[in-house]
């Protein structure tokens, strides 16, 4: 007896202005506010492209490789939007009794006067994230999701305060806006 299989498969369209191009395990999606590149495993996952749409199909219908093609149409959903309108992230900088400085060197934020310490503390921006601070808000902008999420979650890690009460020590920078929805 022969067991049938049940191919999955979902489309994105592609909008006007941008380019996809597959290049084995690679997809890099090519647009107005930049290029990101993703590596996506070819096991039990094939990714085509048809004139102005890409096709994801699963060759299986298990419920471990329909979320794996479910997380595949998310990745490559937020690369678009990310290549077309881009990705910002908002943070604040809260302080009680030292104000806090930042400046942007090359790819790290420098925080200065953090709770009064005496040495800066470093946090590393990644690639294609642009930082600017306006007064206690500082915005982070890029193409690619994941790089604009990480470098918010290393500025808000860099001042995470250990060792005291943090009821009292509420000082640090926190992320209030992820891509337009607040936390």
């Amino acid at each position: 007896m022969e067991v049938k299989r049940r191919h999955t498969e979902r489309e994105i369209g592609i909008p006007k202005g941008v380019e996809a191009e597959i290049e084995g395990d690679k997809i890099k999606i090519i647009g107005e506010k930049g290029q990101v590149t993703k590596r996506f495993p070819k096991q039990h996952i094939e990714i085509r492209k048809m004139k102005d749409k890409l096709i994801i199909k699963s060759d299986s219908a298990k419920k471990k490789y329909k979320a794996l093609l479910g997380t595949t149409t998310g990745y490559i959903n937020n690369m678009i939007k990310g290549v077309t309108v881009g990705i910002e992230y908002r943070l604040k900088i809260c302080y009680s009794h030292f104000p806090v400085n930042l400046k942007v060197q090359n790819n790290t934020v420098i925080i200065d006067n953090f709770l009064g310490e005496k040495y800066p503390r470093k946090a590393n921006v990644l690639d294609g994230v642009e930082v600017d601070i306006k007064g206690q808000e500082i915005f982070l902008r890029g193409a690619d999701k994941e790089n604009v999420a990480q470098s918010a979650a290393n500025l808000e890690q860099t001042t995470k305060i250990k060792d005291l009460d943090p009821r009292v020590f509420q000082d640090g920078i926190y992320i209030v806006e992820k891509d337009g929805k607040a936390c």
